[in-house]
């Protein structure tokens, strides 16, 4: 196990052994429908006929929910909490120093077989909102100047880390695959911070 998995919360009360299941279904087809911003845990209790604080009670927080709904082994508070902890002008390094060794655990197979199934599949909606939810809205208020840039700049950002994770981890590209993960680090990082706060064309939302 390491530090940010195991997001999945435990006990239920009794007398309601389908409740996480029908909450879990409801997030699912809600996610798919209308997207993971537009759908609020209010809005997935009452697709589910339960009361909101269940939904908490079973999967925390919402980005905890949209991790365990595309089944990604991952804590995402955990996650935040790291970032949030981290100095704005050491982001570049932090992310992915934080994010790429997970591909290089024990974990590394179950994410390669969800992000996968999530490209083959009808879950490419459900995985965008979960960066989005994650990475986007986690670090973007932090980065945000010019105002209204922060959710730009954290897109570039976001993009960057994915397509490393798809050329080294899916498609197993060589001889980058093979580059020691501290060298991928230390070379995509200085790139990333530029993202994060240095000059970017004036794009904003």
């Amino acid at each position: 196990m390491t530090q940010i998995d195991s997001h999945r919360r435990r006990g239920r009360p009794a007398g309601t052994s389908d409740t996480r299941d029908r909450i879990l279904r409801s997030a699912r087809d809600l996610f798919a429908r209308d997207g993971t911003t537009n759908t609020s845990i209010r809005a997935i209790a009452a697709e589910a006929g339960v009361d909101p604080a269940l939904v908490h009670h079973y999967f925390g927080t919402k980005a905890q929910l949209i991790a365990t709904a595309i089944d990604i082994p991952i804590d995402p508070e955990r996650v935040l909490t790291v970032l949030r902890a981290t100095p704005v002008e050491s982001l570049g390094h932090a992310v992915p120093a934080l994010i790429l060794p997970l591909w290089e655990s024990d974990l590394g197979a179950h994410l390669k077989a969800t992000l996968r199934a999530a490209l083959a599949g009808d879950q490419q909606s459900i995985f965008a909102g979960f960066l989005r939810e994650v990475v986007l809205t986690g670090i973007a208020p932090r980065i945000d100047e010019p105002p209204g840039s922060g959710i730009v700049r954290a897109e570039f950002a976001a993009t960057q880390m994915l397509g490393v994770v798809m050329a080294r981890y899916i498609f197993e590209l060589q001889p980058f695959a093979r580059v020691p993960i501290d060298q991928v680090i230390e070379t995509i990082a200085p790139t990333l911070q530029r993202y994060l706060t240095g000059d970017i064309a004036a794009v904003t939302t």
